[in-house]
């Protein structure tokens, strides 16, 4: 029997994977009176040679997954750093310690806490949890390559004015009036790569920029749509950035329409508005560098299965 056949129907295995995920790691460095706190939930997926575990029933390849996640706790011990270098000391060690793991998709979320404060002083020991969004983390292992992938979801922004949409095309099924002056809001999931071979880099400073300056950027000046703002935002990254191959970004449209008053014999001179949680337009784009490679391989590896 082949290494990725059941038999002689035509029927095989294709690609695979397998790990242990959302480990919940919670790190306390008590090393003095003021601890620090690192909180993740990370996910490990080996790829390689397990085709005799589908085919024949044959584990002698299978890593437990519950190894897998004690070797996230045992990791841990020594400290967590940053989402992505923890995730590349993970990939390197399933890689380098067991023959047949070719390589494997490693992800973490990261979540943020701030120290309560205390007559004007944050607490040394109680903290506090950080809701702004959810910072993500991917590192994607094939063979000796590893492809970094950092990142963060959920972020609520929203600006009252300086923002329009007009000169679209209508139809009979048309209904949208346009508007030079109305509320954009968005909830902002990005991702942005590497490049090939940047590992000994400062992640958690590279985050605070990058998450700055999605921010700032998507505050200045008017926007005539979303889209255009989009790709302002990613240009301002790799700009700056030129450690970041390309970025990546997924904004729904978080529509506030203005709420017709007059019935109440009331004026509405773009006050109050009706906040529509579904249906949302949904613009996504990619920000990239001209003439760049691309990585097909990271993205498809760093997104879930199927």
């Amino acid at each position: 029997m082949s290494e990725n056949t059941s038999g002689a129907d035509g029927i095989v295995l294709g690609a695979n994977q397998y790990g242990k995920a959302e480990v919940r790691v919670v790190k306390v460095t008590r090393d003095s009176a003021r601890h620090d706190i690192e909180d993740l939930s990370v996910t490990s997926q080996l790829r390689g040679d397990f085709a005799a575990a589908h085919l024949a029933g044959d584990n002698g390849h299978v890593v437990p997954t519950d190894t897998q996640k004690n070797t996230v706790f045992a990791f841990a011990r020594d400290g967590i750093g940053s989402p992505e270098q923890f995730l590349l000391r993970l990939s390197d060690h399933f890689t380098s310690s067991f023959d047949w793991v070719e390589g494997g998709r490693w992800s973490a979320e990261s979540y943020a806490w701030e120290r309560v404060q205390v007559d004007g002083r944050g607490h040394d020991h109680s903290f506090v949890r950080k809701g702004q969004e959810t910072r993500t983390a991917v590192v994607v292992a094939d063979g000796a390559a590893r492809h970094i992938i950092a990142g963060l979801t959920g972020l609520t922004v929203l600006k009252t004015t300086e923002s329009g949409f007009a000169g679209y095309p209508k139809d009979r099924y048309t209904t949208l009036p346009e508007t030079t002056d109305r509320i954009l809001a968005t909830d902002v999931t990005a991702r942005w790569r590497y490049a090939e071979g940047a590992r000994d880099l400062d992640f958690n400073a590279l985050y605070a920029d990058v998450k700055g300056m999605l921010l700032e950027q998507f505050t200045r000046g008017y926007s005539s749509a979303l889209q255009a703002t989009m790709f302002d935002m990613g240009h301002r990254v790799l700009a700056a950035h030129p450690e970041i191959a390309e970025i990546r970004m997924s904004l729904p449209n978080k529509h506030h329409f203005v709420v017709d008053l007059s019935p109440f014999d009331l004026d509405n001179p773009n006050e109050v508005f009706l906040a529509a949680d579904r249906p949302y337009g949904l613009i996504e784009a990619a920000v990239t560098r001209e003439g760049q490679a691309e990585v097909p391989q990271a993205w498809e590896a760093a997104s879930a299965f199927c």
